[in-house]
């Protein structure tokens, strides 16, 4: 039986074991969690930090794998790229590709060679930095490291943090766009033709809360879709094949502002979400079976509508609760699953405790939702919050912040 490694453990992999196991494949996971959703329903796994290249290469070899893949992860995507290189097996990415699309300061210098917007930048010894503005690891995930700055005291703090993040200690200080829409918009390549498969309208927690870094909902198709095909699509599809890329997932985050677009985040992978259920739903196309063919056979045989991005006039959400400090003793409602609900995976078990971080951590779970319209979208999401229960070992209610489903418009 042919093998295929799964690089890293989070639920979001799942998809990609399904896939291999469909199509026949011995699925391997790697990463230093001792217990993950991925390596559960593997055949097989290791306690290999992705970081640890030769290691993997050498457990590969040891196992006569014969195809590597990671569709996720920010941390994963250089380390991918090398192993597969070191393998001489199939990567949908080249090392140049994986490094514009993850160290930032690249990734906004190609923006700029193309015509894509970006958002206005700062050094850290500027004398005209106007308030307030983001601090951020030139090369992290997950919102760690971030910070929004209102002063000169805040800003040297925030430096210091961000840098303690970052790999090589380079950090990125931009303008914050408090008033702008956050704007998410990726793409799936085939034979060097881009598919929009999604446009996102994120909204983040409340600066109130300190979760104004942290995405509560994300929701698609994006209300800003038309203008985005009016104003940005064709500089960053021309953007992504100067970059010479083939075949995979490629996203970006940005920020609708002044009925234009402005960019601040990529990634060479599919964003960290459990979004590709909701397309296949829809439109019976299953990305991960690409992706499989990609990392087995360098080739892809599915067939994706020009109009993926729209779904067929249904509106679809990606919720993330959110928990505050404590112990969980009694979790209920994460586990439901109807017509609407397409996905739902659980951040945290009972027993846990988390700590105040103001990042991805303190989410709960991730549901991913889809429905008829945007009426029927609102009311959807405002029953999955209610049927959560979320308690500490006192019996007090741990959810930290429950999202307002009228900030969702058009």
């Amino acid at each position: 039986m042919d093998k295929i490694l799964i690089l890293g453990g989070t639920a979001q992999q799942i998809k990609l074991i399904e896939a291999a196991k469909r199509k026949g494949y011995y699925t391997i996971v790697t990463d230093y969690l001792s217990d993950s959703l991925a390596k559960r329903m593997a055949d097989k796994s290791y306690m290999y930090d992705i970081n640890d290249i030769d290691g993997i290469v050498n457990m590969c070899k040891d196992e006569n794998v014969q195809g590597v893949i990671c569709g996720y992860i920010d941390p994963c995507q250089r380390p991918y790229q090398k192993i597969c290189a070191r393998l001489n097996l199939p990567c949908y990415g080249t090392q140049e590709q994986f490094y514009l699309m993850t160290d930032k300061h690249a990734f906004k210098k190609m923006c700029n060679d193309n015509g894509v917007n970006t958002i206005k930048e700062y050094k850290e010894d500027d004398s005209d930095i106007e308030y307030p503005v983001f601090v951020k690891p030139v090369d992290s995930r997950g919102s760690r490291g971030q910070s929004v700055c209102y002063n000169e005291k805040e800003l040297e703090a925030a430096c210091v943090y961000a840098k303690s993040e970052s790999s090589n200690g380079d950090i990125i200080i931009e303008k914050f766009m408090k008033d702008a829409q956050e704007f998410q918009v990726t793409y799936f390549f085939m034979d060097g033709k881009p598919y929009l498969i999604r446009t996102t309208d994120s909204y983040c927690g409340s600066e109130e809360k300190h979760l104004e870094k942290v995405v509560a909902c994300a929701v698609s198709p994006s209300k800003y879709t038309n203008l985005y095909l009016e104003k940005a699509h064709n500089k960053v599809i021309n953007m992504f094949k100067n970059m010479g890329y083939k075949n995979g997932p490629i996203f970006m985050q940005g920020f609708v502002y002044q009925d234009d677009f402005y960019f601040f985040d990529p990634g060479l992978r599919f964003p960290g979400v459990d979004y590709e259920r909701i397309i296949q739903k829809v439109y019976g196309v299953d990305l991960m079976d690409a992706m499989i063919d990609i990392a087995m056979h360098n080739e892809i045989s599915i067939e994706i509508p020009e109009t993926c991005y729209s779904l067929e006039g249904k509106k679809a959400a990606v919720l993330f609760p959110t928990v505050s400090k404590g112990t969980i003793e009694t979790l209920e409602g994460i586990d439901c699953y109807c017509d609407e609900i397409v996905s739902a995976i659980p951040r945290c078990e009972v027993k846990d405790t988390l700590e105040w971080t103001y990042n991805v951590n303190q989410r709960l779970a991730e549901m991913d939702v889809l429905a008829n319209n945007l009426d029927d979208l609102k009311k959807t999401l405002q029953e999955v919050q209610n049927n959560i229960k979320v308690l500490n070992e006192k019996g007090e209610n741990m959810i930290y912040e429950y999202f307002d489903v009228n900030r969702i418009d058009g």
